[in-house]
């Protein structure tokens, strides 16, 4: 019975012809799941240049259709240009529906493929070996990204932080000898890159949602809404498109890669989203400007000079009403020509916290301190301390 099968299996098995690919002609990708961070499923987009078997790793939150021309317009620009096939499988952003067993391209893909000078290409349904090379590349990068059980990688604290893993993982991976080349990718990238299509130098707008201009309060407006975006991108051009129950943005980074740079929860006009991270300059939101302590005039100098106390003092008089504050400093500044400068500081500091800016208060205070205990020690009514009446007398009663 075994022999019948072996000989049965060896007429009906699948055989292949060596695919030896050409230079600039195909560009493989397909999807992966990643590391889940703070309970929430994320996504690897997986790209593989099949001549130069250059690989690029992207995170990301969704596959939605906007996400995945990011993700091709990231690729496309990390690698230099565009080769003439897009290869993939069929999934519903790319490909709508099978006819007759014909695929059915979706319409913003088809789109996408003559915006970058490219044409997107589906496999046959089920076979997963016309994109090897993809495959290959998601099997890999979960293996060394996705922490699991069994390779005891930490857990991700942010998606900043799978962000800077996946490129470099991408940097090691393209830096080494492929084993099947002898090479390495990114020496054969710069090959490669003679052969692929000029690239555009805008996005696929149509995919990516409605364009928006950071403001300089670092917002845009989306459906009569204000959303925060992140520090460094006030100025710049950014698109806002719906997922789910979210407000995806996205924008070109630091290093020209389009990528996601926030999601907001969608709101209602009157309720703004504004995120307390994205101001790290106002930790506690907009107030009212304070004046900032900024001595003009010599007097003013040689008063600021004293020490940080004047300052305070300085700060709390003005609101306090406290009148002939000018005079007040002159004499401020004589005593503590005579004095020094230290305890004059110190009494205009204590003058500042309780509130004392008449005439004779700053006397007052200074010789306060020469008469009595450091300013430091303070008496307070506990075991070594008390306000009591002390018990001794007592012992004598009955004597």
């Amino acid at each position: 019975m075994n022999a019948a099968k072996t000989a049965w299996k060896a007429g009906k098995r699948r055989t292949y012809r060596p695919w030896i690919p050409e230079p600039g002609r195909w560009l493989q990708f397909d999807w992966g799941e990643g590391p889940r961070i703070e309970g929430r499923r994320t996504w690897l987009f997986c790209a593989w240049l099949s001549w130069s078997r250059f690989r690029v790793v992207i995170p990301v939150w969704d596959c939605t259709l906007g996400t995945l021309v990011a993700c091709l317009d990231t690729t496309l620009r990390r690698i230099g240009g565009a080769p003439t096939y897009v290869l993939t499988d069929n999934a519903k952003t790319v490909t709508v529906e099978h006819i007759a067993g014909f695929p059915v391209r979706h319409p913003q893909m088809v789109a996408a493929g003559r915006h970058y000078g490219c044409q997107v290409v589906s496999c046959v349904p089920y076979d997963p070996e016309s994109k090897g090379g993809a495959e290959a590349t998601v099997r890999i990068a979960k293996a060394d990204l996705v922490p699991t059980s069994v390779n005891l990688l930490p857990a991700y604290d942010s998606f900043a932080e799978l962000a800077d893993a996946c490129l470099t993982w991408c940097d090691a991976v393209n830096s080494r000898r492929h084993r099947s080349t002898g090479q390495i990718p990114a020496d054969r990238l710069d090959i490669e890159r003679t052969t692929l299509h000029v690239l555009p130098i805008e996005p696929l707008a149509l995919a990516l949602g409605e364009e928006r201009v950071v403001g300089s309060d670092r917002t845009i407006s989306f459906n009569s809404v204000r959303y925060s975006t992140p520090p460094g991108y006030t100025g710049a051009r950014v698109w806002c498109r719906v997922v789910g129950e979210e407000l995806s943005i996205t924008a070109r980074t630091s290093s020209g890669d389009l990528a996601e740079i926030w999601r907001h929860q969608l709101s209602t006009p009157g309720v703004p989203q504004v995120i307390d991270a994205h101001y790290p300059d106002h930790p506690d939101g907009r107030s009212v400007h304070q004046p900032r302590l900024q001595p003009r005039s010599e007097a003013e100098i040689a008063f600021v000079g004293i020490g940080p106390g004047a300052g305070r003092w300085l700060k709390e008089a003005g609101p306090a009403g406290a009148t002939r504050i000018r005079a007040k400093m002159a004499r401020a500044v004589e005593l503590a020509t005579v004095l020094g400068n230290g305890r004059v500081d110190q009494s205009l500091g204590l003058a500042a916290t309780a509130g004392r800016f008449a005439d004779g208060d700053l006397l007052s205070i200074l010789g306060h301190i020469a008469d009595s205990k450091p300013v430091g020690e303070v008496v307070r009514a506990d075991e070594a301390h008390s306000v009591q009446n002390g018990t001794i007398a007592w012992q004598s009663l009955g004597q």
